[in-house]
């Protein structure tokens, strides 16, 4: 599945792999949420409330889709957060991974504080 994600500075597209956690999230869409920045990570709150997968990790890799059940927000990271040991992408706690942002993730750098970022599947 391919979602379109899109704020007043720009737009990326990104493609979930099929987790309970990605069907939860498409049965909502779309929505539109107010955007938060933590370092290099774009988060916002979502209207789902899934369970820890099994798979869940805290460091991932640039413009992975993850999804942080303790504050059921979408989180974005395209760099270093201010937990970071080096370059890599920490998350605040494990999450679970949906996806990947397609094209270069540091198209979220233009996300400021408080935007509002709609989220819509792509045709």
């Amino acid at each position: 599945m391919q979602i379109r994600l899109s704020w007043p500075a720009g737009q990326a597209t990104a493609t979930l792999d099929d987790t309970p956690t990605s069907k939860a999230l498409a049965a909502v869409l779309p929505i539109t949420c107010t955007a938060h920045t933590w370092g290099e990570e774009v988060y916002f709150e979502t209207p789902v409330s899934p369970a820890l997968e099994a798979d869940a990790r805290q460091v991932v890799e640039p413009g992975t889709v993850a999804f942080w059940t303790e504050g059921d927000a979408l989180a974005l990271p395209y760099g270093p957060t201010p937990i970071s040991r080096g370059d890599e992408c920490r998350l605040a706690s494990p999450c679970n991974i949906l996806g990947r942002v397609d094209g270069d993730p540091r198209v979220l750098a233009t996300v400021r504080p408080g935007d509002p970022i709609r989220v819509e599947t792509t045709p």
